[in-house]
Formats: structure tokens, C-alpha cells, sequence
């Protein structure tokens, strides 16, 4: 089986429960350790429109590298949005946008290739190949990675189906999947591309309560064995409180909090204090499943 640094790392992370994850701290060609942004995503002043609406207005927040950030708020105050400049997939009308140290806000499409390289999104549909199995699905990141034989991409896919709790299903099609599994199925993907950071779009959204509670705990287990920069855009208070080391809040557009979660918890602003009571009134289902 061929050495590969990434896949063995990764697995034995897996397997220990460590935190090591993969892959080592970037390296130079001069075998020099590279200089790192300590924020991984930063948006300064970034406003969009479409229209005559204004989505986001003057929105400024950063998330640090390793840190897992929740952007929460209604429907409709740009949320997903913001995930959506960070791919590339849209353009600021102002304001900056940072991805690992670097400016990307007027960035080509050619050159947000190298940006997907480093930041995956998993998407609420889960954006899955139809004709790929499960298990197809996610060996495909890893099939572009130079130096890895059959056995190598077999491990680490069985290894994240074990992970992410969808090992019984890798012969089937996206198609015959339950909503919840799917998402589980594109996280388990999304991982195996060996991003520096992932973006989800909205995990719990469409499934019951206790497929939300579980894949808030497949997310928490994601975290605890990579420490991946992370994104999470949701509505669950249950779910963000289980996840977030800082909380954006968007309201009418602007940025209303931005902090720790326990400052959110905390907070007596009435918008805020309505929002987290009018959740509480879901059931939680916080313990681990």
C-alpha cells in the first residue's frame, strides 16, 4: 500500500479519536513552515443587493483558523449568502473578503478554483453524483490526488463511511437515501477532498428533530478529529450551541453579534433574547444519539 502522508494520518486519527487529523502543518518547498493567517475568513464591510433589496449591508466578522463559526439569524437575512462570496459563486457590490490571508474578492473564476481547492461546501441537496454510488461519491476527491493506489482510496473511504455512519449503504445510489443520510454522505465527501476549511449550508434543515440532533453530533465528531476551520449556517440554536466558538448573527442584513456563544447565551438585546426563546420551544434533543 503506497505511504501516502494524508491518508494514513487521517485514518489514524480516526481510529484514535485524536486530533491530529491531516494534514500536517503546510510546508514549503524549502521545507520551511509556511506563514499562516491566523483569520482563515474575514469579511470587511461587505455589502449585496439584489435589486433594490439590500441582503447584507456593511457585514464585518472573522473566523479564525481551527475555530468553527455560526452564522445564524431568520430566513432571508443572508446567511447563505455570505457562504456563497466566500466560494465565488457571487460578487460583493463592496467591501473586502478574505480566504486564508488572501484577498479574494475580485478574483476570477480560474483563480477560485485554487480557493475550492482549500474551502468545500456542503450543501443542503448534499449535491451528490446520481450515478455514483455512495461509495464512488466520496472516493471522487481522492481519486484526483496524485500517489494513492486502489487499496489507499478504499481505506479512506471505508474509514470516513464508518465515521460519518453510512458504511452500511456505500452499493447505493444518492437516490435511495433518506434527506439525512445524504448530507452525511456529502460531509463524508466534502472531507475527503482534504480541505483546509468546509462550509455547511443549513445541516438540520428538512429533517426531523432527531436526525437534526444527529447530525449535529456527526458535525461535532467531524470537528473534534480534524479542528477544520468550519462555517455553519443555521437557524438551530440547539444545533449552533452545540457547535459554535463564536456566533455571527445577522439581523435586516447587518451584523447584530458577533462573539462567544456564551456571550450570545447571554445576551439581553430583546431581538436576541425573543429569537433564542421562540427556538427553546423546539425540542432540543441535545444528548448525543
Amino acid at each position: 500500500m503506497t505511504d501516502a502522508k494524508d491518508i494514513s494520518r487521517g485514518v489514524a486519527a480516526m481510529e484514535t479519536g485524536g486530533a491530529r487529523g491531516w494534514p500536517a502543518d503546510a510546508k514549503t518547498a524549502g521545507g520551511h513552515a509556511e506563514q499562516r493567517a491566523e483569520k482563515f475568513f474575514e469579511f470587511r464591510d461587505v455589502s449585496k443587493a439584489f435589486d433594490d433589496h439590500a441582503v447584507l449591508k456593511d457585514v464585518t466578522f472573522s473566523v479564525k483558523r481551527g475555530e468553527t463559526c455560526v452564522i445564524m439569524g431568520r430566513s432571508g437575512v443572508g446567511k447563505s449568502v455570505s457562504l456563497k462570496h466566500i466560494m465565488g459563486f457571487m460578487k460583493a457590490d463592496s467591501g473586502r473578503i478574505f480566504v486564508d490571508g488572501e484577498d479574494v474578492t475580485d478574483f476570477s473564476e480560474q483563480q477560485f478554483e485554487e480557493v475550492r481547492r482549500k474551502v468545500t461546501m456542503v450543501f443542503q441537496s448534499g449535491a451528490l453524483f446520481d450515478s455514483l454510488t455512495v461509495a464512488e461519491n466520496i472516493a471522487f476527491p481522492l481519486e484526483k490526488q496524485p500517489g494513492l493506489e486502489d487499496q489507499d482510496i478504499d481505506a479512506y473511504v471505508t474509514k470516513l463511511a464508518k465515521m460519518l455512519e453510512v458504511e452500511e449503504v456505500l452499493d447505493k445510489l444518492p437516490g435511495e437515501l433518506s434527506t439525512g443520510m445524504r448530507r452525511a454522505v456529502a460531509m463524508a465527501r466534502a472531507f475527503a477532498q482534504n480541505p483546509d476549511a468546509i462550509l455547511f449550508d443549513e445541516p438540520t434543515t428538512m429533517v426531523d428533530p432527531i436526525m437534526a440532533a444527529h447530525m449535529g453530533d456527526l458535525i461535532l465528531r467531524l470537528k473534534d478529529a480534524f479542528h477544520r476551520t468550519s462555517i455553519v449556517v443555521t437557524h438551530d440554536t440547539h444545533l449552533a450551541k452545540k457547535l459554535a466558538d463564536t456566533v455571527v448573527f445577522l439581523q435586516e442584513g447587518r451584523v447584530a453579534f458577533f462573539g462567544p456563544w456564551d456571550d450570545f447565551e447571554n445576551s439581553k438585546d430583546p431581538f436576541l433574547h425573543n429569537f433564542r426563546m421562540q427556538d427553546a420551544l423546539i425540542p432540543a434533543l441535545d444528548v448525543t444519539l
